[in-house]
């Protein structure tokens, strides 16, 4: 596990809040009918690039969300950038995954169940 500076933490933190907010209101321009919650933002040590780990719910379908997000990225930095512009020098570049932890636990929570 790799040390995260403060800065980065705080950076990342800010991120993820912004975008939590963002996908909350402009959910229904990526999927109809889905939640998109931001899980997890990691940003690299120049404070460049943002991978930011996106849990979508339910996850059918889940790759095609992803994908009209990836091409939406432009626009969803630029509307980071207006929110957040004052506090760091540059907007990161934004790099989407999907963060399939909880249909891991939830195969795992399968798994171990009685039949």
């Amino acid at each position: 596990m790799e040390e995260f500076s403060t800065r980065q933490n705080k950076v990342s933190r800010l991120i993820q809040k912004e975008l939590a907010t963002y996908f909350q209101k402009e959910s229904r321009a990526f999927s109809s009918g889905k939640l998109i919650s931001v899980t997890t933002v990691r940003i690299t040590k120049d404070l460049g690039i943002a991978r930011v780990y996106l849990s979508i719910f339910p996850s059918e379908g889940s790759e095609s969300v992803l994908t009209n997000i990836e091409h939406a990225t432009r626009a969803i930095r630029g509307e980071l950038g207006r929110k957040i512009g004052k506090q760091v020098r540059v907007v990161p570049e934004l790099e989407f995954f999907i963060d399939d932890s909880m249909d891991y636990i939830e195969n795992i929570d399968n798994l171990l169940k009685p039949n």
